[in-house]
């Protein structure tokens, strides 16, 4: 086999992986988990649902899957402890303020609060090891007390402003919210320091 034929084999793998994700997560997003179903997804990506088994293995870790790709992670564990405040505060933002994903990411969150197979997915395979890597640039004391509390706070502000529409949250500009939000967040990661 030449080097093109596996790289061409392995990029034929990417797209379909990409196509399933895809369907996946609008899918999760426009059904919600339960409704959701491995034979449509496939259906959706134009495969057999066996390769969406061969490739992803359960409906729980294609959900895993599907929510994660459509989140920009190291835009927040990738962040140095002095930026934790606000790469928090503009996660928050990042796939409700996109027109695109918007539905999608407001569904995904809505299939966890209401199903609780597709919440364990994603407080344990999304959020926990987000969280982990959160609590280790905060480090010090109480440092996986203090990334729960910055998820939550992040966590709740997007419900009451995306899902509940909270008036006032709903809306309030982007930049009033961080300008809120951030030193609130600081606080919670710099408490070691005070």
């Amino acid at each position: 086999m030449t080097e093109d034929e596996s790289i061409s084999r392995a990029d034929r793998r990417r797209r379909t992986e990409n196509a399933i994700l895809a369907a996946a997560r609008r899918q999760f997003g426009e059904l919600g988990y339960e409704r959701t179903s491995i034979r449509a997804v496939a259906a959706e990506a134009g495969i057999d649902p066996a390769l969406v088994m061969q490739l992803f293995g359960t409906k729980e870790r294609l959900f895993s899957l599907a929510a994660a790709s459509g989140v920009d992670l190291e835009s927040l564990t990738g962040a140095a402890a002095a930026d934790l405040a606000e790469a928090a505060a503009a996660h928050l933002f990042t796939d409700f303020e996109d027109p695109e994903r918007r539905g999608g990411a407001s569904a995904l969150l809505r299939s966890c609060l209401t199903h609780p197979a597709a919440g364990a997915v994603l407080r344990d395979q999304v959020m926990g090891p987000t969280q982990a890597a959160v609590a280790a640039t905060i480090g010090g004391n109480d440092s996986e007390l203090r990334a729960a509390v910055l998820n939550a706070c992040t966590l709740g502000v997007t419900i009451a402003r995306y899902l509940l529409q909270d008036p006032v949250l709903a809306g309030a500009d982007r930049a009033d919210i961080e300008r809120i939000l951030q030193p609130a967040l600081r606080t919670i990661v710099d408490s070691e320091q005070r």
